[in-house]
């Protein structure tokens, strides 16, 4: 495929369900060459796709937010460090019981449990957590998205009983992920985590920001071939959003409509992966959970953190912790995928090749 704009849609299609693998140039095409009709017509084909996998499905997780302390200081990330506007707690292991409880009693066959990286919640301290999870709701999922930690912590985290784990790579560029993230972060590391993830038999998310300071064309292009060959189960992409007390809070939040755009390239590439219609989409975007999931995402994660520490897991500013990204509002988030042709889906919804 030469690298040039206004490609067709189902020569795009074609090239996604047949070649599977793209070139760096195959990639930068189909970015720059969809506008208008064409993305529209380009999610009808994704969601085609979606419904054909999942019969119009979207699996839902019960997100609980477990602390809002991180020893790292991304740049991006309103729960930094050095962050003095942010607002901290943690949840202890009754905490989180407390809310499996309640999930559960919701029909929620999925935890995610999802924080900062906490030097109090060690890996010991949360293997316990994990481990008492399992033995109270053995055959419900437990999904970790604590970030960064050794070959021996990711281990005894996945002896203790949890399934996936959730890591965005955020960018594949070093440079990029440089400028993004302090001295003491590095792309390869990041990199070798998924890795170990994997070899470990989670089943693994990665994903990026679409938007952040700096990004490019070039550097999408090198986040969609890094996909190419973690090939991950869960794909986690969501529009970068700035956070009050971050070094990038006054540039502009990314775009939805790339956001979209991604999701329907990644559900035509990646058939069966598990593609959530996130929160920050949610955010920037009036119905973006709507829109997500017409573009081809299937999962969505309804947050069930006690509504006091909610509020303040601000890793963006005016996130949404309401309406159908809430727990409590289930019904109401049936009744809007209803509206589209969709319903909630409770069951675990491993991925499956």
């Amino acid at each position: 495929m030469k690298n040039t704009a206004n490609i067709d849609v189902g020569e795009a299609v074609a090239l996604l369900e047949t070649t599977r693998k793209l070139s760096a140039q195959e990639w930068h095409a189909l970015l720059v060459s969809f506008a208008g009709a064409g993305r529209q017509q380009l999610a009808v084909e994704a969601r085609k796709v979606a419904c054909c996998m999942f019969a119009g499905g979207v699996y839902v997780r019960a997100l609980i937010e477990i602390s809002s302390y991180c020893r790292n200081n991304c740049l991006y990330c309103g729960l930094r460090c050095s962050n003095l506007l942010a607002s901290r707690y943690r949840l202890d292991k009754n905490d989180i019981l407390s809310c499996c409880d309640r999930a559960a009693r919701l029909g929620f066959n999925t935890f995610v449990l999802q924080g900062g990286e906490d030097p109090v919640q060690s890996d010991e301290w949360l293997a316990g957590v994990v481990s008492a999870i399992k033995q109270r709701y053995p055959e419900k999922a437990v999904t970790l998205s604590v970030g960064e930690r050794s070959v021996q912590g990711y281990a005894m985290l996945r002896e203790a009983g949890a399934d996936r784990y959730l890591l965005r790579h955020e960018t594949a560029d070093d440079g990029h992920y440089s400028f993004l993230h302090p001295s003491n972060m590095s792309a390869s590391n990041r990199r070798r985590c998924l890795q170990v993830l994997g070899s470990l038999g989670y089943q693994v998310g990665a994903g990026m920001m679409v938007g952040s300071p700096g990004q490019t064309v070039e550097h999408l292009v090198k986040d969609l071939m890094l996909l190419d060959e973690l090939r991950p189960q869960m794909i986690g992409i969501g529009p970068f959003i700035p956070a009050a007390g971050t070094p990038f809070a006054a540039e502009p939040p990314g775009s939805a409509e790339t956001t979209l755009l991604l999701i329907s390239l990644l559900r035509l590439r990646f058939p069966a992966a598990l593609i959530p219609a996130t929160t920050a989409l949610a955010t920037l975007l009036p119905g973006g959970t709507e829109q997500g999931i017409l573009a081809g995402a299937n999962v969505v994660m309804p947050n069930i953190t006690p509504p006091e520490a909610r509020e303040k897991y601000t890793i963006y500013d005016n996130k949404k912790i309401t309406g159908s990204e809430a727990a409590e509002q289930l019904a109401a988030l049936d009744e809007r995928l209803n509206r589209i042709g969709y319903y909630v889906d409770f069951s675990r919804g491993d991925y499956e090749k």
